[in-house]
């Protein structure tokens, strides 16, 4: 891959995507709040977001910019179309933080001030969570959520855990291929959590605002409701509930009661995020698709369907343990992964294309760091020599 170009590349595909969002930003500003006519406005932007990515070829850069525009921001500028999201919650947001709410993964964390109720905290959380919505009121609510991100110490050690990842790569071939599979769960999550902090640390320095973590330790999941609505991911089920998730549920209210609703709504919500992965790796390969992408959503779409009813018709009083519970969830994700997640992944070569793209970094930061030392021990030589009589 050529380094140089690539980055030329995104640049030029991020400058189309400011330009486009100060478009979206000033048809807010001068045309009615939501309806026809602005969805008219905005289909050409979601069209561009959707070309845009085909632009670019790497792993890392191509691969979160396709996330980033084709996914998060076109669905928030659907809801802005009608007067609704992030987007369209604030008539005096600034172009610059519409800009970063459109495109990056973040979320605005809320003042618990804002709310003196005593269960502010645990409403704002729940109705953050579109697989959690089948749960009795009785039940005990969630954990708050997290101010701000975790620890430094946290994301350093993920960053070890990926460099020793790295290490061990170099003996794939003396290892078990289940054990390589095992390595690459591990290196997708950590990427992607490592990749969505540093855009939130980034955008969060910008803006002066305090914002959510994006993960919340799946390898902690008890269940699929815990691993999908509250840990994996969260800012993926943020942007569903409101554009999938919700509509859906009205229309299955209206025809199976509101009992039974919350089912077809997260199988609805499983189809459309299938969709967009079958679309995130069409960018990242280019190849046609296979189905397997979607066949593993749809999979844990109805097994999710399957916890919900169990739990709301059996009303299951006892629980695992949580070591045995989240030992049995994680086990269940990774498995379903090896069978339908990882094979299309590495048909289009994606783990090759990563090492070739870390190693491609590499040695321009050895260029840059060597021309450095050159340099400095140039002037010091020089400077040296002028100094002696």
């Amino acid at each position: 891959m050529d380094l140089g170009s690539e980055v030329y590349s995104v640049v030029k595909v991020w400058l189309s995507v400011f330009a486009a969002l100060g478009y979206c930003y000033a048809i807010g500003k001068i045309g009615p709040r939501g309806g026809p006519r602005r969805l008219v406005a905005v289909l050409p932007v979601v069209g561009l977001f959707l070309v845009l990515p085909l632009g670019l070829s790497s792993i890392h850069l191509g691969g979160s910019t396709a996330f980033f525009i084709a996914w998060l921001a076109n669905f928030k500028l659907l809801l802005f179309a009608f007067g609704r999201g992030p987007l369209a919650s604030d008539p005096s947001i600034s172009l610059p933080r519409f800009t970063a709410l459109a495109c990056l993964p973040i979320k605005i964390q809320p003042d618990p001030r804002a709310d003196p109720s005593p269960g502010g905290a645990s409403r704002s959380q729940e109705n953050a969570d579109p697989i959690q919505n089948g749960r009795k009121k009785r039940d005990p609510p969630p954990q708050k959520p997290q101010k701000g991100h975790k620890s430094p110490v946290n994301y350093g050690i993920k960053i070890l855990l990926l460099a020793a990842m790295l290490r061990i790569y170099e003996y794939s071939d003396r290892l078990p291929q289940k054990v390589v599979w095992v390595l690459y769960s591990l290196h997708i999550y950590i990427c992607l959590e490592i990749i969505l902090a540093a855009v939130a640390v980034v955008a969060r320095a910008a803006l002066g605002l305090e914002l959510e973590p994006q993960f919340n330790e799946p390898y902690l999941s008890t269940s699929l409701q815990d691993f999908w609505g509250r840990r994996w991911n969260i800012m993926v089920t943020r942007i569903l509930r409101p554009t999938v998730y919700d509509p859906v549920l009205a229309l299955a209210s209206r025809a199976v009661g509101r009992r039974y609703a919350a089912l077809p709504a997260v199988l609805g919500t499983f189809v459309v995020s299938a969709l967009m992965h079958e679309l995130i790796f069409y960018y990242l390969g280019r190849v046609k698709p296979t189905g397997e992408i979607t066949w593993f959503f749809l999979f844990h779409g109805l097994c999710l369907m399957a916890e919900i009813a169990a739990k709301k018709e059996l009303k299951l009083g006892l629980r695992l343990p949580r070591p045995v519970a989240a030992v049995l969830t994680v086990g269940f994700v990774m498995v379903t992964a090896f069978w339908w997640f990882l094979p299309p992944l590495l048909r289009c070569r994606a783990d090759e294309r990563a090492f070739e793209e870390y190693a491609a970094v590499g040695a321009l930061v050895r260029d840059v760091v060597g021309r450095g030392l050159e340099f400095t021990l140039t002037g010091a030589l020089n400077a040296s020599s002028l100094a002696k009589p």
